[in-house]
Parts: structure tokens; C-alpha cells; sequence
């Protein structure tokens, strides 16, 4: 299942375009029959999040959040994890390099879900990065 969902007032967001969004991304990830979950949240949010789980200060764009499978989820389809989105940050990262904030969200969650889906590009010798142009071509976003 995918859910996205919005829980923040400042950025209009269009939950159900992202959802359709997400679902074409996920058609095109090795892990295709896996849940995820798309939360858009304010700057305080994620710098709450960024601060407690990576150590960092301040807000970011974009966190991913992998989840294990518990034991009686067996039957089901995996869970890959959540994919949390500061919609604040991306409005402004959207001004500054020109883009559409649409092609900034799409942008962010899909790289939130190369994450979830194992990528790590700061290990990873530029995998990731390459892999994620190459998806972002074929969605159609700049």
C-alpha cells in the first residue's frame, strides 16, 4: 500500500498526484509490490527528525526511514518504510535552482526511495546517482 500523507500547513500539497507518483516510482524499483510511506512535514518537523536520528542540526529535504518486517506481517507485501519530505524546504530548493516545486517533489521522493530500497550514495560510488538519473528520465522530471 502507499500512503502519502500531508502534516504541515505552509505548502499546498496534492496528496493524491503524489500518490500516483509514487506508485509509477515504485513500478520502476526491483522491490514493486512493497508499501511505502510519503509524509510531508514542516522545517521544525524535520529538523526534529534530522537532529535525533542523524545527529545533524537543522532541516533538511529529505529523510528516508527503512522498516524491518515484523514477524506477523509475513503473508503481506514488504514495507519498505517511510519517505519524509520537508515541503517548506523544497519550496525554497525549488526557487534557488530554478525548478518547479512539482519537479522539486518528485525529485526528493524519489530519491527518498532509492534510499529505502538500499541505495546509499554516499557509499556507493555514484550507483545511486546514476540509477536515479536514469529513472528521473524515464518519469519525465528534470
Amino acid at each position: 500500500m502507499i500512503e502519502v500523507v500531508n502534516r504541515q500547513r505552509k505548502v499546498r500539497i496534492d496528496c493524491a498526484r503524489w500518490q500516483a507518483f509514487t506508485a509509477e516510482a515504485m513500478g520502476l524499483l526491483p522491490v514493486k509490490e512493497a508499501g511505502v510511506t510519503v509524509a510531508f512535514v514542516s522545517d521544525r518537523t524535520i529538523s526534529e527528525l534530522n537532529r535525533m536520528w542523524r545527529h545533524k542540526s537543522g532541516a533538511t529535504d529529505v529523510l528516508s526511514f527503512p522498516a524491518a518486517p515484523e514477524p506477523f506481517e509475513e503473508g503481506d507485501a514488504p514495507n519498505l518504510g517511510d519517505v519524509v519530505i520537508s515541503a517548506e524546504r523544497a519550496a525554497v530548493q525549488a526557487k534557488e535552482n530554478g525548478l518547479a516545486f512539482e519537479t522539486e517533489l518528485a525529485q526528493l521522493i524519489l530519491h527518498g526511495l532509492l534510499h529505502l530500497s538500499g541505495y546509499n550514495h554516499e557509499t556507493d560510488k555514484g550507483e545511486m546517482n546514476r540509477l536515479e538519473l536514469r529513472l528521473r528520465r524515464r518519469l519525465g522530471i528534470g
